[in-house]
Parts: C-alpha cells; sequence; structure tokens
C-alpha cells in the first residue's frame, strides 16, 4: 500500500506538503487556540509536520494516518527530533474511512479531501471522529481568480474550471452543508512557490542519481515543464487554504 511512486520522488524533500509555509502553520496553530492535551487526528498526515510542530509549540496529542509509507517514516523521525514522539503517532494505512476510536478536539483532512469523496464526504467522515463542540479543519484548493477558459483551469492541473469555487463561494458552501467557519489561514504565492518549486531541485537531483531508473523520462519530463506550468498557471490562478469549522 503506497501511493504512486512519482509523488514520493518529487515531495521526498517536503516536511509539508501542502503550499502552506511553517510560519503560516504556526498561525493556524495559534489561532485555533490550541492548548495542551489536545486531542488532533490528521487524514492524510504526509510527514507529519503539523503534528509534530503543534505537539512541540502547543502540547497537542496527535494522530497521524497516511498512505505513503515514506512521508509515514518521515514523520516518525521528524516526532523524535523535536522530541515529542511520546505525543504523536502516526500509522502507514489508507485514510479512507478512517475513524479515531476516540473521539478528538480537531479532525484534521488537511489538502487530501479525495479521502472522502471530496469535500462534503470528507467532512462527514472526520465528524464521525469529533467530540462535541470541537472542530474540524478542511484543506482545500480555490479560484484565485476564475480562469477565463477550460484550457487554463486545466493549466492548474484542475479537470475543469467547475472542479474549484471562488472563496466566498468555498465559504458559503460550508454553510450549505451545517457548518459555521469559525476560522481560516490562507496560503499566499511564497507558499506555492516553497512547494512546487522546491520539487524541482529534488526532481534534479534525483535524476543525477538514478539515470536508468523506469521513472526518469518522466521525471525529466516534469522537470523541463513544470516552471513554465506553474507559473503560467497555478500561481496566478489557484488559492489554496485551511479552513475550521463548527458543526450548527
Amino acid at each position: 500500500m503506497d501511493i504512486p511512486r512519482i509523488f514520493n520522488i518529487t515531495e521526498s524533500a517536503h516536511r509539508i506538503h501542502n503550499p502552506i509555509t511553517a510560519e503560516k502553520l504556526a498561525t493556524l496553530g495559534a489561532a485555533l487556540r490550541l492548548e495542551s492535551g489536545t486531542r488532533v487526528l490528521d487524514l492524510g498526515s504526509g510527514s507529519g509536520e503539523m503534528l509534530c510542530t503543534w505537539a512541540r509549540d502547543y502540547g497537542i496529542i496527535g494522530t497521524g494516518i497516511d498512505m505513503s509509507q515514506l512521508f509515514s517514516e518521515q514523520a516518525k523521525r521528524r516526532a523524535v527530533e523535536l522530541g515529542v514522539a511520546e505525543q504523536v503517532k502516526f500509522i502507514h494505512d489508507d485514510a479512507t474511512g478512517y475513524v479515531s476510536d476516540e473521539k478528538v478536539d480537531v479532525a484534521a483532512c488537511v489538502g487530501a479531501t479525495w479521502i472522502g469523496g471530496e469535500v462534503a464526504g470528507t467532512i462527514e467522515l472526520l465528524a464521525r471522529s469529533l467530540r462535541t463542540g470541537g472542530l474540524i479543519l478542511i484543506g482545500e484548493p480555490y479560484w484565485r481568480q476564475l480562469p477565463p477558459t477550460e484550457e487554463v483551469a486545466k493549466g492548474c492541473l484542475a479537470g475543469s474550471i467547475s472542479d474549484f469555487l471562488m472563496l466566498p463561494e468555498l465559504l458559503v458552501s460550508f454553510g450549505r452543508l451545517g457548518y459555521d467557519v469559525v476560522e481560516m489561514v490562507l496560503a499566499d504565492q511564497d507558499g506555492w512557490d516553497r512547494y512546487e518549486a522546491a520539487k524541482w531541485l529534488t526532481m534534479r537531483r534525483w535524476l543525477e542519481a538514478n539515470p536508468n531508473d523506469e521513472l526518469a523520462k518522466e521525471v525529466r519530463a516534469q522537470l523541463t515543464s513544470e516552471p513554465e506550468r506553474y507559473a503560467a498557471y497555478t500561481r496566478e490562478y489557484l488559492g489554496w487554504g485551511v479552513f475550521a469549522l463548527m458543526p450548527r
């Protein structure tokens, strides 16, 4: 069980697998008013940076679930590095359908809403692990500006313009699902740069070390095309944010 190998290659040096910086992640933790002992569940926890830094800075207790064996191992090492291995645990597993045995204070899926079949299903899944009065965190893209054509949307790696909403519409959609939006922290273009551009150096170094690998042609093609595609499309049109929700 694992994610497609191409992602383990291109994001192998990432600590955060979303377009949000460490500073923004800290801002999010402060905005949520996290307290020592707060229980957090993170579905699609990646390399564990959110749980590990929040355990260090705010004293939370966390569980992360991720399909990537590489990222799960990196998360465990990060917990040891930050001295929080007793506070957080990481499970290499498919988070689809995962429900915590013990109700949590914060249930999160930050940038992996495919786990629940997109946003509505993911919120429904997270709610099954949430204590009364707890918070749900959803990380999701939105259009910073509406693409003028379907071709531009596809340049942002969306299937179509309808895949994402403008920010006001996204906020309204949470209300239609029966939730109040009680906080949000939005990525900026610097955050996108750190997420996307960091892949390029990783890919180049991987190619130099693995010239005969079966994925070398695919990685070379991405390294050649991605800087221009990203600068022309994703950086200009696509936003991303983490939204804190409470059921009405």
